[in-house]
């Protein structure tokens, strides 16, 4: 009951109230995308100081490769999945969305480790970074096979596009840049950086949180027009995805602080990187397809109920 009772949570329980009563409480856009950015920047810093502190090991890069492994796995697998159900392009962008991963969700998770007193390591911020982009190629692959296939007269998407929008994403370079700037400015850097990075940093995630209610609860709305299999799919998917990760992490012997964050990972959906790409990259698929299902039903329910279930199974486990 104290992980449901953590101020940022409730919050964010707060801001999905506000939006279904469609109360006029609003975060200015360029407010919740400096919200955005901070928590990025901090969360890279933390990340750059503590692997500064650990240093680069067997078990880190294991990691690693295991993050990247379950960034193809998890889109191809949905794919093969979605495509029985949903058209070809809209399953493509659903295993897109589920095969990368969102900040946020990750972001409240270390958030909950650190509230528990669970170790994790600081390199897990580059296994988040990993994961983002696999899934967006991937889906930009499947597409351009698919319009080949139906001869739909669109035009295909360049991979190396793509690429470079993955690669280059500001959110992106901004997390890594923060993180080399802890690494290299170590325990000197931390100790300057410790009243930005840290002190301020639960206040910041319980206020983007409040914007995140808000925005799910529009995205709510919307999921009367979705099928029930896209329903279903985003209701299982976490669990699915987040057990898959255990049963891995598990047999790689991974530490139990870096495990849980593995199945958040896995078990979260993208709904900021993906989108933007897609809708350049797959404009036949209506953003709302993915969106809602993302943001309307996986982002509430990892962070209310996702993070504390994947913190039990893994101490089941132990």
């Amino acid at each position: 009951m104290d992980k449901f009772l953590d101020p940022a949570i409730l919050f964010f329980v707060f801001g999905v109230f506000a939006g279904l009563v469609r109360s006029n409480l609003e975060i200015p856009a360029p407010i919740a995308r400096f919200l955005s950015l901070y928590l990025l920047m901090a969360l890279g810093l933390k990340g750059g100081f503590a692997l500064e502190r650990s240093g680069f090991t067997a078990e880190i890069l294991a990691t690693l490769g295991l993050a990247v492994a379950l960034a193809v796995v998890v889109p191809v697998v949905g794919y093969q999945l979605l495509r029985r159900f949903l058209p070809r392009l809209d399953a493509a962008a659903v295993a897109a969305t589920y095969g990368s991963v969102s900040a946020v969700t990750f972001i409240t998770a270390t958030q909950s480790l650190d509230h528990h007193g669970i170790a994790y390591g600081g390199h897990m911020a580059a296994a988040m970074a990993l994961m983002e982009s696999p899934a967006i190629i991937l889906a930009i692959v499947l597409a351009n096979r698919a319009r080949a296939a139906a001869a739909t007269g669109h035009a295909v998407a360049p991979v190396r596009k793509v690429l470079h929008e993955s690669f280059t994403d500001g959110a992106q370079l901004l997390l890594l840049g923060s993180m080399a700037v802890g690494y290299f400015s170590g325990s000197a850097g931390e100790t300057l950086m410790a009243p930005f990075s840290i002190d301020l940093f639960k206040g910041m995630l319980a206020f983007f949180l409040l914007d995140m209610g808000l925005m799910a609860a529009r995205q709510m709305s919307s999921l009367r027009d979705r099928s029930l299999t896209a329903i279903v799919y985003a209701l299982l998917a976490p669990l699915v995805h987040a057990s898959l990760a255990m049963g891995l992490a598990t047999a790689l012997e991974i530490p139990r602080g870096d495990t849980i964050l593995l199945m958040v990972l896995a078990a979260s959906a993208s709904y900021i990187a993906v989108p933007a790409v897609l809708r350049h990259s797959l404009p036949e698929v209506a953003p709302g397809v993915y969106m809602s299902m993302s943001l309307g039903i996986t982002f509430p329910l990892n962070i209310i109920a996702g993070i504390p279930l994947y913190t039990a199974m893994t101490g089941f486990m132990a």
